[in-house]
């Protein structure tokens, strides 16, 4: 019983969790941020590519 009550209390699995979905937020986040700017940046490629041909 005593096992299980120490199971219970401890809360160090249970911040490691927290911090990974943090991560994973930020994560997606960066990769939604990344993608605007990839297409414009690519746009931006494409019009200096057509202006020097």
């Amino acid at each position: 019983m005593r096992i299980f009550l120490k199971l219970v209390r401890d809360e160090r699995g249970a911040t490691a969790i927290e911090y990974g979905l943090i991560a994973a937020l930020i994560a997606v986040a960066a990769i939604g941020a990344m993608q605007g700017i990839g297409g414009k940046l690519n746009s931006t490629f494409n019009n200096v590519s057509g202006q020097l041909i």
